[in-house]
């Protein structure tokens, strides 16, 4: 009866072992949980963004010319919308010198992240 023995051969890709290292699962981890953080504390500004740019688009589409007639309109989208908070209806901008009226709009949004550090969005917008 003959016993095989394993000779010493020299390692292979094949025979290593594949995968992340602790050091490497922490990194994505640590970077992974900061862009969830930063997704998490800018999703509510760029929605009211679009909930605003809806909004004057809306009063714009339902034919209100004049500037007291456009204040009270976007005042009463802002009393539907609760999400509409840094911007008033003396912020919009109104243009009725063409065809049909511009209205536009610009504001801007601090978002602290971690103290002391802020980031600042600049919206700008109005209808088309």
């Amino acid at each position: 009866m003959a016993i095989r023995t394993r000779s010493h051969h020299s390692v292979t890709a094949a025979d290593r072992q594949r995968g992340l290292s602790l050091l490497g699962m922490l990194f994505w981890a640590v970077l992974i949980g900061m862009l969830a953080l930063l997704a998490m504390k800018v999703f509510p500004s760029i929605n009211e963004y679009l909930t605003i740019q809806r909004a004057v688009q809306k009063i714009a589409d339902s034919g209100v010319s004049t500037l007291p007639e456009i204040r009270k309109a976007f005042e009463a989208q802002k009393d539907i919308e609760y999400s509409i908070s840094s911007i008033g209806p003396n912020d919009l901008e109104v243009d009725s010198s063409g065809d049909h009226v511009k209205i536009s709009f610009a504001y801007d949004k601090e978002i602290e992240l971690f103290s002391p550090v802020f980031l600042l969005i600049k919206y700008r917008g109005g209808n088309r």
